[in-house]
């Protein structure tokens, strides 16, 4: 009964933040039909020139040093080439979020730069340890870890005052953050951001991720919802975290396989800051 309410009242939220527009049309109908196993390159190209501000942007970063391509990119199809579509989705992702992480009037109480600046670095990280450890594709650890905390930007939006609540209430090591939420709010990030990459019809792992990246339940080490409990807990280490004084917790399996594999995060955990120095040009939003 719950997790009935806590979910109408993220669906309650969702809809409000819709209507403010934040979110780029363009953005979510590309999001939609590069998930959508009917669609083409061509198809998604064609939504794509609706837009010719988000054709520029898209080379521009396409075309950054962050992915250093020996031949300039000069079209859509061509991106795909070279990038792969989702590695190109990620990109129309991370261009229609960041600008919505931009500084608010309560920036000194709650940072948006500091939680996307996490978000960021979250997928970046996600990314090496789905690639470098489990020795799998990265492009969805990635997109999890930039989305997994995008549900509190929408509390933030739409139920300030009752977030500003909650974000106040907080005291760590209580009892985990996502309970004040569920508390004082009716509902909390993780339900919120899950609702919303279902809307988008992203793939499952990504929606899961969501969902249960503060669940004290352990899955399998690999799948991405582990995946980014550990870039989390790595992160907490280089002190980067979304909202300051709030540390994750991984479930005593998980915390096993860190051990276990301590040398190869070592490595990883060295790379990571150049990485995400790296990678600031495309991910930082612009400061207008």
């Amino acid at each position: 009964m719950q997790n009935i309410s806590s979910k109408n009242t993220a669906k309650s939220l969702l809809n409000k933040f819709v209507s403010l527009k934040t979110i780029p049309h363009i953005a979510v109908q590309a999001s939609k039909m590069i998930n959508d196993v009917n669609s083409t390159v061509r198809d998604l190209e064609e939504i794509i020139k609706m837009d010719p501000t988000l054709v520029l942007r898209l080379l521009r970063l396409v075309n950054s040093s962050y992915y250093g391509l020996s031949n300039k990119v000069e079209s859509i199809t061509n991106a795909v080439v070279y990038l792969g579509i989702e590695s190109l989705r990620n990109l129309i992702i991370v261009d229609a979020l960041k600008d919505i992480f931009k500084k608010s009037k309560d920036d000194d109480l709650f940072s948006r730069t500091q939680l996307w600046f996490h978000c960021a670095a979250t997928a970046i990280c996600s990314q090496m340890i789905a690639e470098c450890i489990f020795e799998q594709k990265g492009d969805d650890a990635f997109l999890c870890g930039i989305l997994h905390d995008v549900g509190l930007i929408v509390e933030d939006q739409v139920a300030n005052e009752l977030f500003v609540k909650t974000y106040t209430s907080y005291q760590p090591g209580t009892k985990l953050f996502i309970e004040y939420e569920k508390e004082i709010i009716g509902t909390d990030h993780s339900m919120i951001g899950f609702l919303l990459t279902r809307e988008w019809k992203l793939p499952p792992e990504v929606q899961n991720g969501i969902k249960l990246h503060h669940s004290t339940k352990a899955i399998k080490s690999s799948n991405t919802v582990e995946i980014i409990k550990i870039a989390e807990y790595l992160l907490s280490k280089l002190q980067i975290f979304g909202i300051s004084g709030i540390p994750p917790v991984l479930p005593q399996e998980t915390l096993k396989h860190l051990q276990d594999n301590i040398e190869e995060y070592k490595v990883l955990i060295s790379n990571l800051p150049t990485e995400i120095v790296k990678a600031k040009e495309i991910y930082m939003p612009s400061e207008e």
